[in-house]
């Protein structure tokens, strides 16, 4: 399957479901043979009146994102490093950005940059990987960015491939994904054939943090998909994703997205209507 919009009944992360459309955002699938390093490339692209700004939120998926921007953008090459709290960018004048979100292994496999290290968002110089830099480049060039990001990106990977770690990572973020009420420790450990340690170890090499905060992470994304859906009620939805009580999923909820979800979905409501 090819290019598709990114609908609002995915998680997406993306805290103003309306912008999916307005931003043309979508979703490209990797190759195959890439399958291991790179979860999937996304795309936006706006056109916004001269008098005209959005603040654009994201809850981000735990994932590690290298994106290729023009226009009004702070730089033509971004990394994003996983971030604890929503990410936010204020959207002026027009642009573009292709972006490459990484599966855990995949840093290793194009960069000698360290998760644990990233901050939330930089852009990305020569001087801090220029093997990176170069492929992002070449990239970049290309009139379709997405094939030419599978054949770069396989180059790298057959040079570089997966630990036994990294791809423990993945198989530990898979099992989050699918079962969003999975319990981490032993539980988690078990499902993937692991020992706690080796768990933690394996995230934290790969994304610079702990299951529990991946976890929390890809529950809060099912929560966003979640509040899009008119009618939702929040205690519905703190028992369905197995929070100890609504109160819990409150507070988790206003820790990263700034606002209640009572007032999120209320604030998105308007939006929709236009006031």
């Amino acid at each position: 399957m090819g290019e598709r919009p990114i609908d609002v009944t995915e998680r997406s992360g993306v805290l103003v479901p309306s912008n999916l459309e307005r931003f043309a955002a979508r979703w490209s699938p990797p190759a195959g043979s890439i399958a291991d390093v790179v979860d999937t490339y996304w795309a936006v692209e706006w056109n916004l009146a001269s008098n005209e700004q959005v603040t654009q939120r994201i809850l981000e998926f735990p994932a590690i994102t290298v994106s290729i921007e023009s226009g009004d953008v702070p730089a033509p090459f971004m990394i994003t490093g996983v971030q604890r709290s929503a990410w936010v960018r204020t959207i002026r004048g027009t642009g573009t950005v292709f972006a490459i979100r990484l599966r855990p292994a995949g840093l290793a496999a194009i960069s000698s940059l360290t998760a644990s290290n990233l901050p939330a968002q930089t852009p990305l110089e020569r001087g801090m990987d220029a093997t990176l830099f170069d492929m992002m480049s070449a990239i970049a060039e290309a009139e379709d960015p997405a094939t030419r990001a599978d054949e770069v990106i396989a180059e790298a990977r057959a040079a570089t491939p997966p630990s036994h770690e990294h791809l423990l990572a993945n198989a530990v973020v898979d099992t989050l994904s699918r079962t969003v009420r999975s319990r981490t420790g032993s539980r988690l450990a078990a499902e993937v054939g692991a020992s706690e340690r080796a768990v933690q170890r394996a995230l934290q090499s790969t994304l610079g943090m702990g299951p529990k905060a991946v976890a929390r992470r890809i529950r809060l994304q099912e929560v966003v998909r979640q509040l899009s859906i008119p009618g939702v009620d929040v205690s519905d939805i703190a028992v369905g994703l197995g929070y100890a009580d609504q109160a819990h999923l409150i507070r988790d909820f206003r820790g990263v997205a700034g606002v209640t979800p009572g007032r999120y979905v209320r604030e998105n409501s308007s939006s929709e209507r236009g006031g």
